[in-house]
């Protein structure tokens, strides 16, 4: 039997011309620069991509981010599909001002896995080297990346490299493996046609695998077509597993009709929003207070859109707060329950902060509503059994709907209604027909409604005590 190996995706993030380009190529043979425009101005302006074999036989997709601070909305397409980051730091000028907002980055975003490789180590004394080590531990207390191990390298000389590779390879090994029982998503970063073949997009693929002739849908838009064929560092494959970069190719759709920060996905488990509930941390250097109505970018997958901010629990957040927020959105994002983001300020552009979705999907909000509060907190918590519950509660449910609404496996929503079911707290209302699925809800519910109806109906016999009983579509109106 073949095994697969496992995959990976790491990403650069640095200053702009602290060598991340330069170090992908010399880690993987391939230029990650391919615009012409690049080339000739020596500097990256949008995404790169590479990939490599490690040692182990892992692969490793690797997505090069532009250094600029011009760019950085290029970056931020990037950065939310990394598994472990690879910070680069040039020797002869240690941290500067990108170095400290893609740290910020990959911080908000928890990408906890990393490197730090210090380029340049040929252009610099041993002393000076120390000095930009130590000032970079420093810089590295109290973000996701403290600890990560610093790699002196030169992609000039070769110095450094093997011993990157083989830190590199240590550390993805740590890695759990990508989840391939869920339903597949994609957030597209590059679109493009192929003479012959026609559209392409590619992404990073998460949660589920895609296969050659499986039907997929376009999102937000809701274009639906079929796959055609599927690549992986330009091997053709016949099924994608999560966890790495992956070329799709779509019969069906134009490729004027996606564009970057759309979603591939399966049909009919994932609906666009325009409003997300969300717990958010300001960074402690923030260029702004956040006040109620604020508007804000927001930046998750490889989407980007205007939002305007609702203050849940406080009147302002100052730098290095957190708080819960409703983001209402000018144009409809594709988001799940657990998916981070970063929030940037429209003009002058700064990023602001970050944080984690906790509802896709919630109604409007009052502001200061102790209720509403306690329920973020419960779907930030996320237990499958309290998220299970909560659903309930609302009204009856089927597997799928809570699978579907609540982001979580199937086999979690089984186990959960299972352990409801058993401490008695909902019951199962099981369809007389085949086709029809079994609904959930809670007991109290089920008590609730039948004191109701009873009154109803008595009520009902005393107005009309000589009608046999009240009509069936009566009652339930």
């Amino acid at each position: 039997m073949t095994v697969t190996p496992p995959t990976s995706v790491v990403g650069t993030a640095g200053h702009v011309d602290h060598g991340k380009s330069t170090l992908v190529k010399a880690l993987t043979g391939i230029d990650p620069d391919r615009l012409r425009e690049e080339k000739e101005r020596e500097m990256t302006i949008d995404l790169g991509f590479a990939w490599l074999t490690l040692p182990s036989g892992r692969r490793v997709s690797m997505i090069d981010v532009p250094g600029h601070e011009r760019f950085i909305r290029n970056m931020l397409a990037g950065v939310g599909g990394f598994d472990a980051a690879l910070l680069v730091i040039a020797a002869d000028e240690g941290p500067m001002p990108q170095t400290r907002e893609h740290l910020a980055i990959l911080d908000l975003l928890e990408i906890r896995q990393g490197i730090v490789a210090i380029t340049k180590r040929d252009l610099v004394e041993p002393d000076w080297l120390e000095l930009v080590m130590n000032e970079t531990i420093e810089l590295l207390q109290g973000t996701t990346l403290e600890g990560a191990p610093l790699i002196p390298v030169s992609a000039i000389t070769g110095e450094g490299l093997a011993e990157l590779i083989q830190t590199l390879d240590t550390l993805l090994a740590t890695l759990p493996p990508h989840p391939a029982d869920g339903k597949p998503r994609l957030a597209v970063d590059r679109v493009f046609t192929i003479a012959g073949f026609g559209t392409v997009v590619t992404g990073t693929l998460r949660d589920g695998p895609l296969s050659v002739g499986q039907e997929i849908e376009i999102l937000p838009a809701g274009k639906r077509g079929r796959i055609r064929g599927l690549q992986r560092h330009r091997e053709k494959v016949e099924h994608a597993s999560p966890g790495a970069r992956t070329a799709v190719n779509i019969s069906g759709i134009a490729v004027e009709e996606i564009s970057r920060g759309d979603v591939l996905t399966i049909p009919g488990w994932l609906t666009p929003t325009q409003r997300i509930d969300a717990r958010i941390r300001l960074l402690a250097d923030a260029p702004a207070i956040l006040e109620q109505d604020d508007e804000v970018m927001l930046f998750i997958g490889t989407s980007e859109t205007l939002a305007q901010l609702t203050l849940l629990d406080a009147e302002k957040l100052t730098p290095g707060d957190t708080g819960w927020v409703q983001l209402r959105l000018r144009k409809p994002v594709v988001a799940v329950r657990g998916d981070r983001f970063i929030l940037r300020r429209p003009s002058p552009s700064a990023t602001l902060g970050g944080g984690v979705v906790v509802d896709a999907h919630p109604p409007r909000h009052r502001r200061f509503h102790l209720a509403t509060i306690a329920t973020l907190e419960l779907l930030a918590r996320g237990e499958p059994v309290e998220l299970v519950r909560h659903a309930l509660a609302e009204e009856p449910r089927d597997v799928a709907t809570l699978t579907r609404q609540l982001t979580l496996h199937e086999h979690h929503v089984a186990d959960a209604l299972e352990a409801l079911q058993a401490q008695g707290e909902i019951i199962a209302l099981v369809s007389p027909t085949p086709h029809t699925p079994t609904l959930y809800l809670q007991r109290e519910a089920l008590e609730a409604w039948r004191s109701r109806l009873v009154a109803l109906l008595a009520d009902y016999h005393q107005q009309y005590p000589l009608r046999r009983g009240m009509p069936k579509e009566a009652a339930r109106s």
